[in-house]
């Protein structure tokens, strides 16, 4: 049950967030009061979404590469000038271009998966810290992967670069506190047009050996995330909270 105005004169920047997990975590946090700044490469798209959203009295859209630092300080800067504050950053913009063993992996998409799912969140963070949060606190969710605690045949340098994002997490709850709280999720295999691979043709198999019985909904992320946004997450810091319908009790792979 969502609780309305649990983020009432609050801002968020959300990245990745013209569709899937992202809009959903974005839609959630508007559903509770916030206003949001929401990013992708695609104008269009993040219009439409902003659409879905509310229209500009609750959203921005604010197009550009994730990993583009001209196009974050300009979020963030828009978020400040637009909303007044920035008060939670949601870091989760990631790629994941090759599917196969590790050991054929070109090094060159192995950067650009290390750039955009690890150095771009912690470029996200420093920019929000010199904007608002390093004067007036806040909150921050990275979105990691399943694969980044239990090996991903055929996805293990993104479950990687997601290991390398948890680590980051947790050395930022250390650094940031006591004023920001930084903690992250691990979603399982959630039915987005960015995980079709591994489950499209398959879902019933797939989804028969978690204990729920089914895949995860970019809802069910939305929900996880706004929590850890939420004073009822206020103990928390340096948290990875798993979202993944029991999977990882089943010992199986993501």
């Amino acid at each position: 049950m969502t609780v309305p105005g649990k983020f009432g004169g609050r801002t968020a920047i959300v990245t990745g967030a013209s569709r899937g997990i992202g809009f959903a975590i974005a839609e959630r946090l508007v559903s509770e009061g916030a206003r949001v700044v929401i990013t992708a490469r695609q104008k269009e798209a993040l219009d439409e979404a902003v659409a879905r959203l509310g229209g500009p009295e609750v959203a921005l859209a604010v197009a550009g590469k994730a990993d583009d630092t001209a196009h974050q300080a300009e979020a963030v800067g828009q978020a400040v000038e637009r909303f007044g504050s920035l008060d939670m950053l949601v870091n989760n913009a990631g790629v994941n271009p090759w599917y196969g063993p590790m050991v054929e992996l070109d090094l060159g998409v192995a950067r650009k998966v290390v750039e955009v799912n690890c150095i771009a969140a912690l470029s996200w963070v420093q920019h929000a810290h010199r904007a608002w949060m390093g004067e007036h606190g806040g909150a921050i969710v990275n979105v990691a992967s399943h694969s980044a605690i239990s090996p991903a045949p055929g996805v293990g340098f993104y479950g990687a670069s997601k290991a390398m994002l948890v680590a980051m997490t947790r050395l930022l709850a250390v650094e940031l506190g006591p004023d920001i709280r930084v903690n992250a999720v691990a979603p399982a295999v959630v039915k987005t047009k960015f995980a079709a691979a591994l489950y499209e043709g398959r879902e019933e198999q797939l989804a028969a050996a978690y204990p729920l019985k089914r895949l995860g909904e970019p809802d069910d992320v939305g929900g996880a995330v706004a929590f850890l946004l939420s004073g009822d997450a206020s103990l928390l810091t340096g948290h990875l909270l798993v979202v993944d319908g029991g999977v990882t009790l089943a010992g199986v792979t993501a």
